[in-house]
């Protein structure tokens, strides 16, 4: 398999694994992963949604809708709680990002947990990146990590979001779908 280097030519590239666990994965890579033409078709469509909890409805439409311009689409009870709301903002390429508001639970914090959330990342264009980083900074909103082709940040509940100017199927260049 043809991994790229990191190199002043492709800086956006991955450096090559030379830390402890570049073995193991080289050899998961042997095992797993099979050229694009031996491989099958997903059994999949896509993600229809992605679905979050949320602390405060209008605060999550104002961030998302407002800062980000994730349009709201569409917005009804959770047909699993009473009382709870789901609704779904549009992320293009139709795909959904959705929460669900659990009021009366008293919810905690974000939490990273095995099988669980640790980041979105959204794929824009670079002139959108730069255009929303400055709608972000704007708002307050803190950037913790930022690259070539990356912006990280929180969003109201402490999820971690990444802004990604690179295109589907792609990461730092290389193709990965």
């Amino acid at each position: 398999m043809l991994v790229m280097a990191q190199t002043s030519e492709n800086p956006k590239a991955p450096a090559p694994h030379t830390g402890h666990r570049g073995a193991e994965w080289d050899e998961l890579r042997q095992k797993h992963l099979r050229p694009p033409d031996d491989r099958p078709s997903s059994s999949a469509r896509g993600v229809h949604h992605i679905a979050l909890l949320c602390s405060d409805v209008e605060q999550t439409i104002a961030f998302y809708q407002g800062i980000l311009e994730f349009p709201l689409t569409e917005l009804f009870e959770n047909r699993d709680y009473e009382g709870s709301t789901h609704f779904f903002f549009d992320i293009g390429n139709g795909n959904a990002l959705a929460f669900f508001d659990f009021p009366g639970l008293d919810l905690g914090p974000y939490a990273e947990v095995l099988g669980g959330l640790h980041h979105i990342a959204i794929s824009v264009t670079k002139e959108r990146s730069d255009y929303l980083r400055a709608k972000l900074e704007t708002a307050g909103v803190d950037i913790f990590f930022e690259d070539q082709t990356s912006i990280y940040f929180l969003g109201p509940d402490g999820e971690r979001l990444e802004l990604l100017a690179d295109s589907l199927g792609e990461m730092y260049g290389q193709t990965v779908l």
